[in-house]
């Protein structure tokens, strides 16, 4: 058979149906699947994500449950018995210059800096997501009102809001949530608020509204629902970084003061004995290390799930 100067070869293999793998058919033989059942469908094929999200849990279960493990607190001091080694039988993860059993104080920081950023992350999340919605919702002057102000905020520097919440508040929890709330809900906002601004354009949205759907059954029931796959990957890239903020301001003196514990205090006090005690900075430094990577790594694993634009 020619077609213009190309010659095309007609054989038996052209006209055989396309053969699938056992997985597809069934895919396409079975009943309807939903968003939420496909999206979990894919995030169990991606292992790495589901390992990551199983350490996570082992990290969130033992700073619940480990100053429990051993018979000593992370604050009882007893100079009699500092810079132990590490010890399967004693100390696990060795003392501290005062005494004090480190595997209790790695897992108490390791809570006070997850309460800590999953505190500002459902904060910055909540206020994100409410106003970014509403001022897409609303358009025109209320909307270029409301991104002034968060491009003012915007650019204000992270240390500078910290700085100005240690002069009002003394440093400690509340000080550093209310700072890493006051820095990242804007980034919140502009996302949710790209796409609110794309949802309005739907024809289900447009629909609903013609038929007579108020203000609040807009943003509850149809717009806040379509952008929530957003907020989950919102919140899984954002209690890494602040995390990690949480750390660098311990770190640097503006964070969690002595005695209380978290990981970024940790690894400033393990820093000093680096040389002779290096131990003192190798077990916060792995814990913050290791949620560090697991939750990028779920993050990235519930991002190719969760957006349609991200499905292979």
């Amino acid at each position: 058979m020619e077609t213009g100067n190309k010659q095309i070869t007609l054989t038996q293999d052209l006209f055989e149906p396309v053969k699938t793998s056992a997985r597809d058919a069934e895919e396409l033989s079975g009943p309807p699947v939903g968003f939420w059942s496909d999206a979990w469908r894919r995030l169990k094929r991606n292992r790495i994500a589901l390992v990551a999200g199983g350490i996570i849990f082992l990290v969130f279960i033992l700073a619940v449950v480990g100053p429990w493990l051993t018979p000593y607190t992370p604050f009882a001091q007893d100079l009699e018995r500092q810079y132990r080694e590490p010890s399967l039988s004693v100390f696990w993860f060795g003392t501290d210059e005062f005494g004090r059993s480190m595997f209790d104080r790695v897992w108490v920081g390791t809570r006070v800096s997850l309460y800590i950023a999953l505190l500002a992350t459902a904060l910055d999340i909540v206020i994100g997501m409410s106003y970014g919605a509403i001022s897409a919702y609303y358009g025109g002057g209320v909307d270029n009102v409301m991104q002034r102000i968060t491009e003012v905020l915007v650019g204000i520097p992270y240390l500078v809001v910290i700085i100005l919440m240690m002069l009002i508040l003394e440093p400690g929890i509340i000080a550093i949530t209310l700072a890493l709330t006051i820095s990242y809900w804007p980034h919140s906002a502009r996302l949710i608020r790209g796409q609110v601004l794309r949802l309005k354009e739907q024809e289900f949205f447009l629909a609903s509204r013609s038929l007579g759907a108020g203000t609040f059954r807009l943003i509850a029931k149809h717009l806040i629902p379509n952008v929530f796959y957003i907020v989950i990957i919102t919140l899984m890239f954002t209690v890494p970084s602040a995390v990690f903020f949480e750390a660098f301001l311990s770190f640097i003196g503006l964070g969690i003061q002595p005695p209380n514990a978290s990981l970024g205090a940790l690894i400033s006090e393990g820093y000093k004995h680096l040389r002779f005690d290096p131990y003192l900075l190798w077990y916060p430094a792995a814990v913050f290390s290791l949620l560090m990577i697991c939750f990028n790594l779920l993050a990235d694993g519930l991002r190719d799930a969760l957006d349609p634009k991200m499905r292979r």
